[in-house]
């Protein structure tokens, strides 16, 4: 199968899983989902770990953080090189007007990469949380048409690889 023929596929099964444009209670909480896997969301919840907890959780959020930091400067090398286009559409102006490259999702990536550090890192607690929330995220960013589903199963990938790595190099 040609490259044209898997990225009309690609399209056209992303079309599919889209309800951006359709009113309703999934919408609402796609959306919030969709905007839950934001950096600065996890940026400054990591911040606020790092000041209040004691010195376990201080190593924690900064593990965290690095691994993020690490994976967003991956997505964007990336990006600059693919240079694929988001989906057209309305909702996301803030992502598509500060980054109007799609492929890998950086949404997805962290997610799936605070999943995982989740499961080598802990508390169990949070990890199943993460484990649930971050297939939840990849398919918003799909939902709300910012993003094709290869960009969410590549970024995936991405963010599994580099929290393994990060698991088994750094811990």
């Amino acid at each position: 199968m040609k490259l044209q023929e898997l990225l009309k596929l690609d399209a056209q099964w992303s079309e599919r899983l889209r309800i951006a444009e359709k009113p309703g209670t999934l919408r609402r909480v796609a959306a919030f989902i969709a905007h839950s896997g934001d950096s600065w969301f996890w940026g400054l919840g990591l911040a606020v770990v790092f000041l209040i907890g004691d010195w376990s959780w201080k190593t924690w959020s900064l593990h965290l953080v690095g691994a993020i930091v690490i994976t967003a400067i991956l997505v964007m090398s990336i990006k600059l090189i693919v240079r694929r286009q988001r989906p057209e559409g309305e909702w996301g102006a803030i992502y598509r007007n500060t980054d109007p490259h799609s492929f890998p999702s950086g949404h997805a990536a962290r997610a799936i990469l605070l999943a995982v550090l989740g499961l080598g890192l802990g508390p169990l607690w949070f990890a199943v949380i993460l484990v649930i929330w971050a297939p939840l995220v990849a398919l918003a960013r799909v939902a709300m048409g910012v993003h094709y589903l290869s960009d969410v199963l590549a970024g995936g990938f991405l963010g599994l690889i580099i929290g393994i790595l990060w698991i088994v190099i750094l811990l």
